[in-house]
């Protein structure tokens, strides 16, 4: 499960914190993509994607979260690491064969506020979100996901830092999550970044959180 914190008007902060297995190899943030000049990510070295690319030149953003639904078939099945990549580059909805990708929620943020765009396997959807803070989850915009129960509205009220910094946890409400899986690998939140969107420039905040925990 991955989250995404989006605080609407202009400035835009949009923040993602990802969760994925400890032991799926990563690297931090960096223009790792000859593609697409400029555009600012961690990235995924298992399929090459990223969870949030931020395109500066522009003031943009987009975030990455998997979704439920319907999934691609095997023989045709393809990262959807590129989506996020792709949105931040060109500021355009996901297209193409979207029944490639199993089922996604994809956060496009500028200048004209942001997007969600949601595939569940089958549709895609697109809304608006909503003015003020939104938290977006693997179900989407789900007001009665317990992680957005317990956040949202400390979101709305505390300081964004100092809420990824919460102790890890198991628990289903929790923000930074950490427990172990029955095959032994670690399910974890690996990092948080902070992006905020504004007239004079973009600023871009990137935390590393397993730096004090084995990874």
């Amino acid at each position: 499960m991955c989250t995404v914190i989006v605080r609407t008007g202009w400035p835009l902060t949009l923040m993602g914190v990802r969760d994925e297995y400890t032991d799926r190899p990563w690297e931090g943030p960096g223009e790792h993509w000859p593609d697409f000049p400029g555009v600012i990510g961690g990235r995924d070295l298992k399929a090459g994607g990223t969870w949030l690319a931020v395109n500066p030149s522009a003031r943009r953003a987009a975030a990455l979260l998997n979704g439920r639904g319907t999934a691609a078939a095997e023989t045709t099945r393809i990262s959807r690491g590129d989506l996020a990549l792709r949105a931040a580059y060109t500021g355009n909805a996901p297209g193409g064969d979207l029944a490639r990708y199993d089922p996604f929620h994809l956060v496009l943020a500028g200048e004209a506020g942001a997007r969600l765009f949601s595939w569940d396997g089958e549709r895609l959807s697109a809304s608006d979100l909503p003015e003020g803070v939104s938290m977006v989850v693997n179900t989407g915009l789900d007001p009665a996901s317990e992680r957005v129960v317990a956040y949202l509205p400390r979101f709305r009220t505390e300081s964004w830092s100092d809420l990824i910094r919460a102790e890890p946890s198991g628990e289903p409400g929790a923000l930074i999550v950490r427990h172990a899986l029955p095959d032994g690998r670690t399910f974890a939140s690996l990092s948080a970044l902070r992006v905020t969107l504004a007239p004079d420039g973009v600023t871009y905040d990137f935390a590393d959180l397993t730096a004090d925990r084995d990874r």
